[in-house]
């Protein structure tokens, strides 16, 4: 399993197609979620994934949400159960503590996956809401604390 990490513009056309098929997978179809999944923030964003092959084990997204803040999203595995998740999650931090250097980096977390998120030491900010349908949080994680 290789891990790849690319901006938008560096992703060859069967990368750029395996991720977002293997997004619509997990977040239209298995989800029942019927959504613009595909949307700009992609442009934007550092793409992080394993690939065994050309198919995706696990994937998510890096971006910019406002000034000294990093977002994480789409995280998801195509394999459940194996630890890919908490892996990439770990690289993708690591990452951006590293080359980023923000204050804090925030998600938006479906709450089933609370847990998951906490364990890399996020803490929930917001009261649930729902995004498309699905009951989600604010998490952050504090790097550094503002002066």
């Amino acid at each position: 399993m290789e891990l790849v990490t690319k901006f938008f513009t560096e992703l060859t056309t069967v990368e750029l197609y395996e991720l977002l098929k293997v997004r619509v997978k997990i977040f239209v179809v298995e989800q029942k979620c019927a959504y613009q999944e595909i949307d700009d923030i992609d442009y934007r964003s550092l793409h992080m994934f394993y690939r065994a092959g050309d198919s995706i084990t696990a994937y998510l997204r890096i971006f910019e949400r406002e000034k000294g803040v990093i977002q994480i999203g789409r995280v998801l595995t195509s394999e459940h159960g194996k630890g890919f998740g908490r892996k990439i999650l770990k690289e993708a931090v690591s990452l951006i503590k590293k080359q980023m250097k923000p204050e804090k980096i925030y998600l938006e977390a479906q709450c089933y996956a609370i847990g998951f998120y906490e364990k890399e030491d996020f803490k929930v900010c917001s009261e649930k809401f729902l995004e498309d349908g699905i009951p989600h949080v604010k998490m952050i994680l504090e790097l550094k604390k503002l002066a």
